[in-house]
């Protein structure tokens, strides 16, 4: 199946004047290729399970990141190159540059205004507000290492890289400091007043952490000490809200009037089979049921026509029906809007018809296959848009009634869209097909772009057995700031997302600010967003910041960060602020300021020990998956894998004594074992076999939070212990005992597997079964999409699923295995010889043997 537009959610700088941080190789030999960086963000939520920690077991522990997390669906970026600020890659087909090309991959955003700051203040009685400021990230924003190389040429390595992980729209219990007034701005590049700011106690001034001017604060921060200024939130806090409530805006309605919540509309595929039919019919049931009783609803069905459904019969399922082969005109959408229907309700009153409407769906009857069945999903869109905008002017006592955060539409698709706008024909064989693809990618596009304006999110869940060609739906989701997932039936994980995707809570209009020290370039991009054109030289003429226009703002999303020095820099510190402006669901105007201020380092050493390896591999990742748009690509990028590995250590590592083999830097021990899991898991490798499935999970890895990708590239290995407790271990094959039970948390998928001798005995089988579908629905409470939890029992066929995402360590020497596996050692010998004689051979080479493969190595476990 063609698939032309996988999503490349990502831009590059295009300055011709910018010099490539590496002069071309003569071979692909003689120096490693890697695919140009790009970014992303995180987010982050508790855990409740209790988890005992293996005292080797991989994983780092104490981290302050839970790994948990709810990722939305992955964006293009579509508008043009700018030359003054960090272009969004435009088209998807569009070849990547390799970093070792000779064109320029990393052109400059724009000449840097002054080398370290345009001046030192001359004035000694300057204070800084902070002395003890935590270095490093709030939980917002995580940076790659907590250090920065002064000398360019080391810190450019493109093989490791620097970048950071930020989460526009993340919440978090504590909450950051909120502020009820217009923020204090530098007037020359636009930064935000920060802890970081030095102030001249005595007028008031403060100077930017960025350009290094000075500016006034109209006698606010004028104070006999720092601890006088400590009571403004911006000087003692890196993370603030700003906040401009209704009372500032003329369109403002208070969000208790029921009528003013965002609205769901479900979109339903009704050419469905029996038992597919019964299936959803139970997911929709269970969804109408756990809605809050104000959520208003719309029910939309459709085939070769569209049925939008009257909720105000409280016990008859009646419906208006509109034709589906052509988008409906403004006469038609103007006689259903404004006719006698009601087609959007509060679930407090029309609930027992929903349920009424959702048992009266019926079977597809026709002798048709399921791929031939007229569809108009195009058109049913279309339709749900106009409901939730309702009459262009609802006007009342001259308010403008608009509705708090996001609207949404959750698509239920069975099979592709084969009638109407935006379809394409049954048949790859028909002669204008491929005219008509591209006409259909055109349309959904746009479509997703007139959703998105009327900050309305489109989401597209799919199931079932028939192929749905996710390229075609790809870009309606996308450009609406919405997700696409298969699932393998309408049952219990179809049913959890489609509650899970109407409670994330979505705010509007969001725009992403980036600004950073001048020594600091922002190279790429990656996440839920497109390049924005905000003219603000008229009120900052310096302002040199990168603007992204968020699709939506919400706590699941994610956006990438690559960046470079531009020279070697001279400076102790270097800045980093990202300003976040939406309206959230309360109508509310955030502006949301978080700075981080990282020190540089001489030191290789010191910067190395300072690097995150779980946050590096993360970025690594998604600069590697970027490229990787179908199966060969994903076979050319493991093979960057190694040149990478390779790369690192002749960049960082130590030559051994009388060898040829480099040994990988000491401080970077997890790392390669992470992007070990990464060539051979589904991302890259090929436990997935259809292109619809690796599309879908690519992109959604693209978008992901921090903890759902850092699990999706290496799973999370748990094994059960008596009395309910969980030891966690490295994910290696030496955990598959046969007297264990095992959860495998891989991110979109959870494993639970039972050993043959703890599933002979039922009593025993029972309890750690259930503990560990405890654990697994504790670990993924949070996640969207919900995840496949499945379970099965040793030397079954699905076992392969749980093997295959191990490392296969049975091969490497007794010594290697306990030094990376310890918890061997509390075996017995004969234990340990069963162990061995349970392990089929087959040809993946373990890690140790992938390293030394490499002429590298392995660094040993911390």
């Amino acid at each position: 199946m063609s698939n032309p537009t996988q999503p490349n959610v990502g831009f590059t700088p295009s300055n011709p004047d910018r010099e490539s941080p590496i002069p071309p190789p003569p071979s692909f030999a003689a120096a490693p290729k890697f695919p140009p960086p790009k970014l992303h963000f995180q987010q982050d939520q508790g855990s409740s399970h209790s988890i005992k920690t293996s005292p080797a077991n991989g994983v780092t522990t104490g981290s302050p990141v839970p790994h948990l997390s709810t990722p939305p669906g992955p964006p293009v970026f579509t508008s043009p190159v700018r030359p003054a600020a960090v272009p969004f890659r435009t088209s998807p087909a569009s070849p990547q540059p390799l970093a070792f090309s000779s064109a320029p991959s990393f052109p400059a955003s724009s000449p840097p205004q002054f080398s370290n700051g345009s001046f030192e203040l001359q004035h000694q009685g300057s204070d800084s507000i902070e002395d003890h400021v935590p270095v490093g990230e709030s939980s917002f924003v995580l940076f790659s290492a907590h250090k920065v190389l002064k000398q360019k040429k080391q810190s450019n390595v493109p093989s490791l890289g620097f970048g950071a992980l930020v989460s526009p729209g993340r919440e978090v219990s504590t909450g950051p400091q909120v502020i009820q007034r217009d923020p204090h701005r530098c007037q020359s590049c636009g930064a935000y007043a920060n802890i970081y700011c030095n102030i001249l106690l005595g007028s008031g001034q403060w100077q930017c952490v960025i350009c290094r001017k000075l500016n006034g604060s109209d006698g606010e921060y004028i104070g006999h000490s720092k601890e006088d200024l400590h009571r403004f939130p911006e000087l003692s806090s890196p993370m603030v809200d700003f906040v401009q409530t209704g009372n500032k805006r003329p369109g403002f309605v208070p969000v208790s009037d029921s009528r003013m919540s965002a609205p769901i509309v479900l979109v339903i595929d009704e050419c469905l089979d029996e038992p597919h039919l019964h299936h959803l019919q139970s997911s929709l049931h269970a969804f109408v049921d756990s809605l809050p009783p104000t959520t208003r609803l719309g029910i939309v069905l459709y085939s070769r026509s569209v049925s939008v459904y009257d909720l105000s019969e409280e016990s008859i399922a009646s419906a208006d029906v509109l034709p589906g082969d052509k988008s409906p005109s403004q006469e038609s959408l103007k006689a259903l809007i404004y006719g006698s229907g009601i087609y959007l309700s509060p679930m407090h009153i029309s609930l027992p018809v929903a349920h009424s409407i959702f048992s009266s769906l019926r079977a597809y009857k026709l002798n048709t296959p399921e791929a031939s069945r007229d569809r108009c999903l195009g058109t049913a869109v279309e339709v749900a848009l106009a409901i939730i905008q309702g009459p262009s002017a609802d006007l009342s006592r001259g308010v403008v009634k608009r509705s708090g955060g996001s609207s949404r539409i959750i698509v239920c698709a069975g099979g592709p869209n084969t009638y109407g706008p935006g379809s394409v024909p049954h048949s790859f064989n028909h002669p204008n097909y491929p005219y008509m693809e591209k006409t259909a990618l055109k349309f959904m596009e746009n479509l997703g772009h007139k959703a998105l304006r009327h900050n309305t999110v489109v989401d597209i869940l799919c199931a079932g057995t028939c192929p749905v060609r996710v390229p075609i739906l790809h870009p309606l989701a996308k450009a609406s700031g919405g997700v696409l997932v298969l699932h393998d039936d309408f049952g219990e994980a179809f049913g959890v997302n489609l509650q899970r995707a109407s409670a994330r809570s979505a705010g509007s209009h969001g725009l992403l600010e980036l600004r950073t020290s001048d020594d600091i370039l922002i190279t790429q991009v990656v996440g839920p967003g497109e390049e924005s054109h905000v003219d603000t030289h008229e009120t900052f003429k310096n302002d040199t910041a990168l603007y992204v226009q968020m699709l939506s703002v919400e706590e699941t999303q994610s956006f990438s960060l690559s960046m470079e020095t531009k020279g070697d820099i001279k400076s102790d510190f270097v800045f980093f602020q990202f300003a976040i402006q939406y309206s959230n669901l309360y109508q509310a105007d955030v502006s949301r300021v978080i700075t981080v201020r990282l020190p540089t380092v001489d030191s290789i050493s010191g910067y190395l020990e300072s690097v995150q390896d779980e946050v590096a591999a993360v970025l690594i990742a998604k600069r590697t998956l970027l490229r990787a748009k179908n199966h060969s690509d994903a076979i050319d990028m493991r093979a960057t894998i190694d040149e990478r590995i390779k790369d690192i250590a002749l960049k960082f590592g130590s030559l051994l004594p009388k060898s040829k083999l480099h040994c990988f830097p000491k401080e970077l021990s997890l790392l390669p074992e992470l992007l070990f899991h990464l060539r051979r898991g589904p991302l890259l490798g090929s436990i997935i076999g259809h292109e619809d499935e690796r599309s879908v999970l690519r992109n959604l890895f693209l978008n992901a939070s921090f903890d759902l990708s850092l699990r999706m590239v290496a799973p999370r290995c748990l094994m059960h212990r008596e009395g309910g407790t969980f030891e966690e271990l490295p994910a290696y094959d030496l955990a598959m005992q046969s007297e264990a039970a095992v959860v495998l948390d891989h991110g979109t998928d959870v494993f639970i597997w039972l050993g043959a001798e703890l599933a002979a005995d039922e009593v025993r089988s029972a309890a750690a079964l259930a503990a560990c579908r405890t654990l697994a629905e504790e670990l993924t409470e949070f996640r969207f999409p919900a995840p496949r939890i499945l379970a099965f029992k040793e030397g079954s066929s699905q076992a392969r699923y749980f093997v295959s995402r191990l490392i296969p360590a049975h091969k490497d020497p007794p010594y290697e295995q306990e030094a990376r596996f310890p918890q061997l050692r509390s075996l017995t010998s004969e234990q340990r010889i069963k162990l061995k004689s349970s392990f089929v051979h087959f040809d993946d080479p373990s890690f140790c043997e992938w390293m030394r493969s490499l002429k590298v190595m392995p660094p040993q476990p911390s």
